[in-house]
């Protein structure tokens, strides 16, 4: 039987978008709350959700985010402050399921919408400034629990309380973790990264592609 985990809570940004100055984009969609009741979910995210950056967050492959209260327990004792829901910039605070062991391709029925896990979350400066903590990128980094990225195979609505229930997983066997590790800091392993390349974002697919056949080529 495949895991099984819980949604704590469903945020989204609405009209709270964090102001950046002198930055381009000037605003930031990583300022998410909870909200009460069911949250319709549309092919590229929740109702109500504002993702300003298309370049690096939202889009097909990256419509909702999720974290787990497991790791944001970890982060609040050592940070020594407290981290409601919402404050990772996630979409979805989950409690259950380890999201560093989730597969790329894993399928999660939650209400009455699909969705499957396509990539970690890679740290940026928004979020360090968000947090105040200008070291965060590299601490984040580091300890590895980055988080989920998800794409919407089926519309719905769901709800803080729903079960997220992991329906099928591919056998590759790649991680949210390892994936993130391997791009990261362990770039002789890309080609391991293959067999989950139909899964990640389609926009980053080609590029991914071609960074796996120049390694391959250099191992040649």
């Amino acid at each position: 039987m495949l895991a099984s985990g819980r949604v704590e809570a469903v945020c989204v940004s609405g009209s709270d978008l964090l102001p950046l100055p002198d930055k381009r984009p000037n605003r930031s969609g990583i300022d998410k709350k909870p909200v009460a009741g069911r949250v319709a979910v549309h092919p590229l995210g929740l109702d109500g959700d504002v993702q300003v950056n298309k370049k690096h967050h939202g889009g097909e492959g990256q419509a909702v985010y999720a974290y787990a209260q497991e790791d944001a327990d970890w982060w609040a004792v050592e940070l020594g402050r407290d981290l409601p829901p919402g404050r990772f910039g996630e979409n979805l605070r989950t409690t259950g399921l380890d999201l560093r062991d989730a597969v790329l391709g894993d399928r999660w029925r939650i209400g009455t919408a699909l969705f499957e896990v396509t990539a970690w979350r890679t740290p940026c400066a928004n979020f360090a400034r968000f947090w105040g903590i200008p070291d965060l990128v590299k601490r984040f980094a580091a300890h590895g629990a980055t988080g989920a990225y998800l794409r919407v195979l089926e519309t719905g609505e769901l709800g803080a309380g729903d079960a997220v229930e992991v329906v099928s997983r591919p056998d590759h066997g790649i991680t949210v973790e390892t994936a993130f590790r391997i791009v990261m800091t362990e770039k002789a392993r890309l080609p391991e990264l293959a067999p989950a390349l139909p899964h990640l974002p389609l926009k980053d697919q080609p590029k991914l592609a071609a960074k796996i056949e120049r390694r391959l080529a250099a191992q040649t």
